[in-house]
C-alpha cells in the first residue's frame, strides 16, 4: 500500500485508478493526515446457475411442503 499526498492524486488520478485496477491499494493524505483510500472494487460475482440445476443440489424432502405446513399449524406454531 503506498501513500500519495491530495495535490500529488489530483495531478495523476489516472494512474492512481490504473494501480487500484490492478489490486493495489493507495492512502491519500491531507496534511500528512490519511484522508482516504482508494482501492480496487472486488471481483463481481459469479451468476448463479440455472434454478433448476441449483434445486437438482438440494437434498430431497422426507414428505411435502403441504404436509409440513398441515403438521405446523396442527401443532400450533
Amino acid at each position: 500500500m503506498s501513500a500519495i499526498n491530495l495535490a500529488e492524486a489530483k495531478a495523476h488520478l489516472s494512474e492512481l485508478v490504473n494501480k487500484a485496477q490492478s489490486g493495489e491499494e493507495t492512502v491519500i493524505m491531507r496534511r500528512g493526515q490519511p484522508v482516504a483510500k482508494l482501492v480496487p472494487i472486488a471481483a463481481t460475482k459469479r451468476a448463479l446457475r440455472s434454478l433448476s440445476a441449483f434445486r437438482a443440489t438440494l437434498p430431497k424432502a422426507s414428505r411435502s411442503s403441504a404436509e409440513l405446513i398441515r403438521k405446523l399449524r396442527d401443532e400450533g406454531y
